[in-house]
């Protein structure tokens, strides 16, 4: 870990409260938007004032943010509440602070409150240090944008519905991985009385419940398998790094494979054809091939009936690494759950031909110019299906 993402985890686990969220476009005022600063949902308000705020009234107070355990700002914390406004954000960050240009689209904001007056501010822009930052916090996508449980690795506390603590009572040791995803979709969708129907209708919605619960379903796992072992005293220093240290491989490693395993399971209820890990030119394996590796490398099927989608929790840094992962297929397809990325990242983006695909709660958080050309997942898998209703008989897996 780099010195910037050890002091982010440390004053998050010694603050008050914390918060975290992407950086939008909307917070840069590249949008369009009227207000310039961080915005800051009504759910994290207590992030910025103790005291409730009555709509129909602004507040603002002034407070010091030490950025990056570097520099310090004198920002105002304000809600607006006259009017038809109703919204708090972070403003007043002085001449050339470097975290609102729209290079930082993407990047991961971290505040965390020391004093009523003083706070910490931290922005993480490489993929590692934002997978890093999630995994310390055992936190999903739809966690972000809200404050922080910072007690949730240290305290026990019931995660989940009497059915739910059963199901972990029953295992001795962790399920790998695509069983733990399994287990996720099964538990969501048995509470909320989930249909194929309802997942074909709504695939991008239930993408995110079921990472949402799998987080949270495996962090019930964590509570049961390691309190024997943390609940004894460590010989040594390094033994307890050793067992932190397996605790966050574990994290990042299963968090890294779970968004494949659940969009592999709305490919097939939504009954599209598609092959998981085929292999291309020198023995890459895209994590997605539409219809299969038969079609792709058979060079009667026409390339332009051949879709390839990756899969990244985050791509600022790695969307590059699908770019030679099938040469027969021109514009590639990425699907992640990073809520923004920069307008320069876009654009070349676009000239390598890479289209992104995200869930649909999470196109606003782009350009306004480049939203029209990202794919939701529900749009993708209708783009598919056209390009698969007439499909020839030699591109099925069988043959």
């Amino acid at each position: 870990m780099n010195e910037i993402l050890n002091h982010a985890i440390t004053q998050v686990q010694n603050s008050k409260r914390a918060f975290c969220r992407f950086i939008t476009a909307n917070d840069t005022g590249k949008n369009g938007s009227h207000q310039y600063g961080f915005y800051i949902p009504k759910c994290a308000a207590s992030l910025l004032f103790d005291i409730p705020i009555t709509k129909g009234e602004n507040k603002d107070k002034t407070v010091e943010i030490k950025w990056q355990n570097d520099f310090i700002t004198k920002s105002r914390f304000i809600y607006y509440g006259q009017g038809t406004r109703n919204e708090y954000r972070i403003t007043r960050f002085g001449k050339n602070f470097p975290f609102l240009d729209e290079n930082n689209v993407g990047d991961l904001l971290i505040i965390a409150q020391e004093s009523e007056t003083y706070y910490h501010g931290f922005v993480l822009s490489a993929d590692q240090d934002i997978d890093d930052f999630m995994a310390c916090f055992n936190l999903s996508p739809e966690m972000t944008n809200q404050l922080i449980n910072v007690n949730q690795n240290n305290t026990h506390q019931k995660l989940f519905e009497e059915d739910i603590q059963k199901l972990v009572a029953t295992y001795t040791d962790f399920p790998e991985t695509r069983q733990m995803a399994k287990l996720a979709r099964e538990i969501y969708n048995k509470t909320h009385n989930v249909t194929n129907k309802e997942i074909c209708n709504t695939p991008d919605e239930q993408l995110l419940k079921w990472i949402d619960t799998e987080y949270k379903l495996f962090r019930s796992f964590e509570e049961r398998i390691y309190a024997p072992v943390y609940s004894v005293p460590f010989s040594n220093c390094e033994e307890l790094i050793k067992f932190a240290n397996s605790i966050l491989n574990r994290r990042k490693s299963r968090a890294g494979k779970s968004l494949e395993h659940h969009l592999a399971s709305i490919f097939t209820t939504t009954e599209i054809e598609f092959e998981e890990q085929a292999v291309t030119e020198d023995n890459k394996r895209p994590d997605f091939l539409f219809p299969n590796g038969n079609a792709y490398h058979n060079m009667l099927f026409p390339a332009d009936n051949l879709v390839f989608l990756g899969a990244k929790t985050t791509c600022k840094d790695r969307w590059r690494q699908i770019l030679n992962e099938a040469n027969r297929i021109e514009a590639k397809y990425l699907f992640t759950l990073q809520q923004g990325i920069s307008k320069n990242q876009l654009m070349e983006m676009r000239h390598e031909h890479i289209k992104l695909v995200v869930p649909s709660a999470y196109l606003t958080s782009f350009d306004k110019e480049f939203q029209p050309e990202i794919e939701t997942l529900s749009s993708f898998i209708e783009m598919v299906k056209m390009k698969q209703s007439n499909l020839p008989i030699y591109s099925h897996s069988s043959i």
